[in-house]
């Protein structure tokens, strides 16, 4: 759809949608829905891209292995191609890879985490109970850093076996590296990206190189026994991109996902009462939170060939990014679709993305959010929200609150 066909009032910007716009930052789902309803296909001329937000759209989109994703084959001037510029010296990891590196890197690692994750479950729920148990039992706490900060860094050091005593620094260091994905940072933020990468990097060689040495019980070990071994083809730059990669991702975006979670319930107290009644429902609980509150609210792909995508012609290198809050909240495929129903039957959400690149910790962000909702409120059996006002992160395209104060 054409710039001059949009509605008056209507979404001009895809910035508009993201957290540097303060009613979008706050809430950002009245703007979804006005563009899925009114212009749910619509070039941002001034940043080179289109936005889909009808689910149909995204899910047929994100499932379409034909679509690139590196930021070299984006259109120039683009908000896409914006992301090669800390890449070029550094490399990527599998989130911006395309076939045959992407499948060639991402199929023993996952592979390898999975196998972890699976035989660590019962570890992974006990560190989470341990952390739970530390909170205050009683008075007004700040969840987010007793509890939904402390649990994703810890159980991801622990799957890849880094340094404990450093979380602290990892999770600065996975702040700033994040900022990579922020395609209109600032000078100062450029300079907090570097430090990061720069940072994780030699960490990450020394302990590659350690764990050569003596490997240990860990996902490093893995890997480096792989990539010996010749069963996975990834250099050592590869390889460090991709483990520091998990370690940034799996601990961020899984932090939002439990505080968005724990704010949902504690502002649906009809929801809550429904939950303690059934803890069974508990996984269930996990997907609608993440149908109707994703940490990550944009993906995107790049046209190899012009094509139509949503009934509208488009060219060849141009990004097509797709909103998930707006497709996860359609009412064509949710009924009652701006409603939180933990009862809901299941419909697939596309909080993770889709084909090739769907997210590579969905598991272990599902078994970490499962489980901290049925201990916290097992622990809490009167939790509530204390007075405040409410702050969300400003980094652009994620959602997550950055303090949310509860009481015991």
């Amino acid at each position: 759809m054409a710039d001059d066909s949009r509605p008056a009032g209507a979404v001009q910007s895809i910035l508009e949608l993201s957290a540097f716009n303060p009613a979008a930052r706050d809430n950002p789902h009245p703007m979804l829905k006005t563009m899925r309803e009114d212009c749910p296909v619509f070039r941002d001329e001034a940043a080179k891209v289109w936005l889909l937000s009808r689910y149909k759209d995204v899910r047929e989109t994100v499932n379409d292995r034909s679509f690139v994703r590196h930021p070299t084959k984006a259109e120039e001037g683009s908000l896409s191609a914006r992301f090669v510029e800390e890449r070029q010296e550094r490399g990527t990891s599998i989130l911006f890879l395309d076939d045959p590196d992407h499948a060639r890197i991402r199929q023993p690692l996952a592979k390898a985490f999975y196998a972890r994750i699976n035989r660590m479950r019962p570890e992974i729920e006990a560190m989470i109970d341990a952390i739970i148990e530390k909170a205050p039992a009683s008075g007004p706490f700040e969840l987010m850093a007793e509890i939904a900060v402390p649990v994703p860094v810890l159980v991801i050091a622990r799957i890849l076996g880094v340094d404990e005593a450093r979380l602290d620094d990892f999770r600065q260091w996975s702040e700033e590296v994040i900022l990579g994905l922020n395609p209109v940072r600032t000078p100062e933020e450029d300079e907090a990206l570097i430090r990061g990468a720069y940072a994780l990097d030699a960490y990450f060689a020394e302990l590659m190189e350690a764990r050569r040495k003596a490997p240990q019980d860990d996902l490093v070990s893995d890997m480096v026994q792989l990539q010996g071994s010749g069963e996975a083809e990834i250099s050592d730059g590869e390889l460090r991109n991709n483990l520091e990669a998990l370690l940034v991702g799996g601990n961020l975006t899984t932090t939002d996902l439990i505080g968005n979670g724990v704010w949902l319930f504690l502002t649906h107290p009809g929801q809550i009462r429904t939950f303690r009644d059934n803890p069974g429902l508990a996984a269930q609980a996990v997907e609608e939170v993440l149908r109707f509150e994703a940490p990550v609210s944009i993906t995107s792909r790049i046209l190899p060939d012009d094509r139509d995508v949503g009934g509208c012609p488009m060219k060849a290198r141009q990004p097509v990014w797709m909103s998930l809050a707006g497709a996860n909240r359609d009412p064509e495929v949710f009924e009652e679709a701006e409603t939180f129903d933990i009862t809901r039957k299941r419909a697939s959400h596309v909080a993770f993305g889709g084909g090739p690149h769907i997210c590579i910790g969905a598991p272990l962000a599902r078994i970490e959010a499962r489980h901290v909702y049925l201990k916290l409120f097992e622990r809490y059996p009167d939790l509530r929200l204390a007075e405040q006002e409410l702050a969300w992160r400003t980094l652009p395209f994620f959602r997550g609150l950055e303090k949310l104060i509860v009481e015991g």
